[in-house]
């Protein structure tokens, strides 16, 4: 029995779509039947399924199942919760893989699934095959079990092992998302007063959008912290792997400011190592990881690609613009937003400084938000590569690992395409205002060199 999936739904980091219009029952049914397929060809017998808090996880779990256990292979239940506890899982219990149905940041109506065999992200090229697979309807046959396994006092346990933080007054916003009641069990055991707001799971996100890349959800965490005086505030994505958070004075501390504070105490431990950074991360990080005698280097934006290249070189700690932080020390190498607000405020507590003092000590530069141009999937690599032909003509100074990441004397600027929309993505830093204009000017001028007009840009 052979199955198309509607191929906007394979993307490059996972399979997600819009519930009832290109993802279905059918598709979740039909996933468990082709991973199976592809787990038995690497001899995998046995894989952790957990969901997340939307209306549909649910539903599209239990179709899921229905296809792994029909193609021979053990299912073990973990039940709701954040996509990291679902990591965890893959760990803690003798699994060969797992599977996160979840919509992660998405709106309600969408949702997907992450995908991890022996030891590994199931991305790229794989999860295009999958669908051929699907396709072919190359299915194996079976009758495997299903036993559900209750992990949350586990992995609150691991998060908290080795815990050394002071007790700070902090804000929470689950957002009504899967780390909900998670993080109720965790405040329990933190030092100092906590105060939480949305950790009751509500798949329809009733309160505000569970992103917190984005200013304007971050709204009610700032009232909390300036109406109870608190320390700092920490907030969750919807599925729990991305992380937010703002200062005493509601400031924003974002992805790359996050990731200059977690990398002190690491690299004191272990000098000169490698801290990775996504492309789109400030000059500002890549200098301060080098000034506390680390190794800096810039990668591919994409959790999947991100924890490969750990691997590659040992690295301990890396992080993304998204809010995506991976701990390896200490941990497990994948990215775990409770566990890097575990480690924030182990971080905040050993500098001797509020977190409000670290943000305001920080080196200050200009930024745009990420300006984003629509532009049709087969023509977005080609204008990637168009500019960077007529870059290198010019002789400019160019880091083309993920896009054009271009230095001048003004500061940097970065033109991308998205992995996962379609759309150019262009990011500019500078020390003032007049410099990012002359930045964000290249950036139309390039564009309009291959016909993107400015006025196509969305945010």
């Amino acid at each position: 029995m052979a199955h198309k999936f509607n191929p906007t739904i394979l993307r490059e980091y996972d399979i997600r779509g819009i519930v009832g219009d290109t993802l279905n029952e059918s598709d979740a049914y039909a996933l468990g039947r082709t991973f199976a397929a592809k787990a038995r060809d690497e001899e995998a017998r046995r894989i952790a399924v957990g969901r997340d808090g939307r209306t549909h996880s649910g539903m599209l779990e239990a179709a899921l199942i229905r296809g792994l256990t029909e193609s021979g292979i053990d299912v073990v239940q973990v039940g709701m919760g954040p996509s990291p506890m679902l990591y965890f899982a893959t760990h803690y219990l003798d699994v060969d893989g797992g599977i996160q149905v979840t919509g992660s940041h998405n709106p309600a109506n969408y949702n997907g699934f992450k995908l991890l065999l022996k030891g590994r992200s199931v991305f790229g090229k794989e999860i295009q095959a999958i669908g051929e697979r699907a396709a072919r309807g190359d299915w194996s046959e079976g009758n495997g079990a299903v036993e559900e396994v209750d992990i949350r006092e586990a992995y609150v346990n691991r998060l908290l092992d080795g815990f050394s933080g002071k007790p700070f007054r902090i804000g929470w916003d689950a957002g009504n998302g899967a780390a909900g009641p998670i993080l109720d069990m965790l405040v329990e055991r933190l030092p100092g007063h906590q105060h939480v707001i949305y950790s009751e799971v509500d798949g329809r996100f009733p309160n505000h959008h569970p992103d917190p890349t984005v200013e304007a959800n971050l709204a009610d965490l700032k009232d909390l912290v300036t109406r109870e005086q608190l320390d700092f505030g920490i907030a969750f994505d919807g599925d729990g792997d991305r992380i937010g958070a703002v200062d005493g004075e509601g400031r924003v501390i974002w992805g790359d400011q996050l990731l200059m504070i977690l990398a002190e105490p690491v690299l004191k431990e272990q000098p000169g190592a490698t801290i990775i950074a996504d492309v789109k991360a400030s000059q500002l990080l890549f200098d301060r990881v080098g000034e506390l005698g680390g190794t800096p280097l810039m990668w591919k934006t994409g959790h999947s690609l991100i924890k490969s290249k750990m691997k590659e070189t040992g690295s301990p700690l890396a992080g993304e613009m998204s809010g995506h932080i991976f701990f390896k020390h200490r941990w497990y190498g994948f990215d775990d937003a409770l566990y890097a607000a575990v480690r924030l405020i182990e971080a905040v507590s050993e500098s001797g400084k509020s977190l409000t003092e670290l943000k305001s000590a920080m080196p200050t530069a200009v930024a745009t938000p990420e300006l984003r141009f629509q532009v049709d999937e087969p023509r977005k690599f080609a204008i990637i590569d168009e500019v960077r032909d007529r870059l290198a003509a010019d002789g400019a100074k160019v880091d083309a690992t993920d896009g054009v990441r271009v230095s001048t004397t003004d500061g940097w600027w970065l033109l991308r395409a998205s992995n996962t929309q379609d759309v150019l993505v262009a990011r500019a830093e500078s020390a003032d205002q007049a410099g990012l204009d002359r930045l964000v000017g290249q950036i139309d001028d390039q564009l309009a060199r291959s016909g993107v007009e400015r006025v196509e840009a969305v945010h």
